[in-house]
């Protein structure tokens, strides 16, 4: 469904990106991970158009996304911090995204109902926390009924409920063979949802495998301490 063909991106004489080659599918639920500066934002921002790779190419469909934007309808983006303007209510939002998109498709306002926004749609956006911030930006992510969801850091700031509610979301969307990518620093809030893993460092993919791969190779039950495992053998054999 999305191919990154060696897409590198330059910000002057820093490269954030170097060579990046990956392969998305419909149906599975892929974890983008790494520490911060390694690239992360800026791959999915190229993927939705908002950056240009300086070299490579990123496909939709087997159509290049480069200049073009209609594909972009059939993502939900849900940023890792939402920013809207601030005299408006919850209300005036979700309505306002409804007629930028004069979409005759069935919405998905599951999260609307499940997140109880309903009840406080007549809050202005400028005295809202964190938290019901988020359960905003992912209602707008899923409103539409998108092929593929793209979600940064989802859970960050969300309560305990509001959490597994979206994380039971995702697993839904998933299971109707979307393709789901997240971002996470949380990676304990992963274990239930994702199909694969993509580790990031200075720019360049450092491995992509299934979840059941890297359990298996690293005989551990858990992607945290898979994870650690792995890193923890890449730098001991760096530092002999």
């Amino acid at each position: 469904m999305i191919t990154i063909k060696n897409v590198s991106k330059k910000f002057g004489k820093s490269e954030v990106l170097n060579n990046v080659n990956l392969n998305f599918k419909k149906g599975e639920c892929i974890a983008l991970i790494g520490p911060n500066g390694c690239g992360k934002t800026t791959l999915i921002k190229s993927i939705l158009g908002m950056v240009i790779p300086s070299e490579g190419d990123i496909f939709f469909d087997n159509k290049s996304v480069l200049g073009q934007f209609q594909y972009r309808n059939n993502i939900g983006y849900m940023p890792q911090i939402g920013r809207y303007p601030d005299y408006m209510n919850i209300g005036q939002i979700i309505e306002m995204m409804k007629t930028i998109r004069n979409s005759n498709q069935v919405l998905d306002e599951d999260l609307v109902r499940d997140f109880g926004l309903e009840k406080i749609y007549d809050k202005p956006m400028r005295t809202l926390s964190g938290g019901t911030t988020q359960k905003v930006s992912a209602t707008l992510a899923f409103l539409f009924n998108p092929e593929v969801l793209i979600l940064d850091e989802p859970t960050a700031g969300l309560d305990p409920l509001a959490s597994e509610i979206l994380k039971d979301k995702i697993i839904k969307e998933k299971d109707k063979s979307k393709l789901i990518l997240i971002t996470s620093h949380l990676l304990s809030e992963l274990d239930d949802m994702i199909t694969q893993i993509i580790f990031m460092q200075d720019g360049k993919v450092h491995f992509h495998k299934s979840i059941a791969d890297l359990l298996e190779v690293t005989n551990e039950q858990k992607i945290s301490k898979a994870i650690a495992k792995i890193l923890k053998t890449q730098n001991n054999e760096s530092n002999n």
